[in-house]
C-alpha cells in the first residue's frame, strides 16, 4: 500500500469518527435544536457525490469513509426532520 493510501484511509478514519459523538448525543437524547436543517440538507447531498466520485475513481478510502459518513449524517438529518 502506498503512503498516499495510508494518508487517505488516516483521513477518512478521522472525518468519519468525529460524526460517531453527534449521532451518539442525537440517539440518545433526540435533541436535535443544535442542529441545522441548512448545513446538515447540504452536507448530506455534498457526501453522496464524494461517495459517487470515490466509485468513478475507484478509490477506497473515499467510497469507505462516505459510505460510513452518509449513513451517520442521514440518520442525523432524518431525526432533525422527525423530531423538529
Amino acid at each position: 500500500m502506498q503512503l498516499s493510501d495510508w494518508i487517505g484511509y488516516a483521513a477518512a478514519f478521522l472525518t468519519t469518527a468525529s460524526f460517531v459523538p453527534q449521532a451518539i448525543q442525537t440517539f440518545r437524547t433526540k435533541d436535535v435544536t443544535g442542529i441545522s436543517l441548512g448545513m446538515y440538507s447540504a452536507f448530506v447531498v455534498g457526501i453522496v457525490l464524494w461517495l459517487v466520485y470515490g466509485l468513478l475513481l475507484g478509490a477506497w478510502p473515499i467510497v469507505i469513509a462516505n459510505v460510513i459518513t452518509l449513513s451517520l449524517a442521514a440518520t442525523i438529518l432524518a431525526m432533525k426532520l422527525k423530531y423538529r
